[in-house]
């Protein structure tokens, strides 16, 4: 993903700030596991208009996209055309529930923003492990409890913080009354919330060894998006922040997101 300029777009510059320090981490994944360089074969759940999946067709990778949405798929098809990787790019309708029968063995399958949607996190983790080579990594992208919390509180909405900060996680069937694989926060009107031992728990229940854990939009979300718009060299200079805080543990808690990678 290109850096953000002073000739970008209001935003793209935002968009750079959210999910530059994914960006990175996808990276460094189809750097390891592709040193040969071999293309990888990707499936982005959930990948909608193809923000990532065509960049990474730019790279020489091949993607195939599912996604609920018709339009988003007739939007991911154009963009592909327009950016002259149409033959790297497939899209498909339907969701975490068709991946069997949708996907053969890949290297890598992106589920950003998807796991805080689905019914049972467990069962759709279990499904991911299944379509992933011996080897093959999942990039996991979620939604954090505890930076909810906050967001609330500061907006106002004190009464929603608190529902949220009292939550008690449910325990799918197969889970363990003590924490173990198969727990997971539960789903509230704008999704399911997790924190990250709750991840960790679930990647280990569906076979997966989480090998890095991110955080994401830590001050993305606090910084007025009109800062970004004015001040030159703002947005390059909160991405570089985003990228320095991201592998420090102390700041996990306060991240909107969790970008965790994991080895099947």
């Amino acid at each position: 993903m290109a850096q953000p300029t002073a000739r970008s777009s209001a935003s793209e510059r935002r968009q750079s700030v959210r999910t530059g320090v994914v960006w990175d981490g996808v990276r460094r994944l189809l750097e390891a596991d592709v040193a040969d360089g071999q293309p990888a074969r990707i499936v982005d759940i959930g990948g909608g208009t193809g923000g990532f999946a065509v960049p990474l067709a730019e790279l020489g990778h091949a993607v195939q996209v599912i996604d609920p949405s018709p339009d988003a798929l007739a939007s991911l098809d154009r963009r592909a055309r327009e950016r002259g990787v149409a033959d790297r790019v497939t899209g498909q309708q339907g969701d975490l529930s068709d991946l069997s029968d949708l996907v053969d063995e890949v290297d890598l399958v992106l589920c950003h923003g998807v796991l805080e949607m689905v019914e049972d996190p467990a069962a759709s983790l279990a499904s991911i492990a299944g379509v992933l080579r011996p080897g093959g990594h999942l990039s996991l992208l979620v939604a954090q409890r505890h930076a909810a919390v906050v967001a609330r509180a500061m907006a106002g909405h004190f009464q929603a913080a608190r529902e949220l900060l009292d939550d008690v996680p449910h325990r799918p069937a197969g889970g363990s009354a003590d924490g173990q694989a198969g727990q997971a926060g539960p789903v509230g009107r704008s999704g399911r919330r997790f924190t990250h031992d709750e991840v960790v728990d679930l990647l280990a229940g569906a076979g997966l060894s989480p090998e890095s854990v991110h955080a994401v939009r830590v001050f993305a979300d606090l910084v007025p998006g009109s800062l970004l718009d004015l001040e030159p060299g703002a947005t390059a200079a909160l991405v570089e922040l985003e990228k320095a805080v991201a592998t420090r543990p102390e700041y996990l808690p306060l991240a909107a997101q969790l970008h965790v990678t994991a080895r099947r």
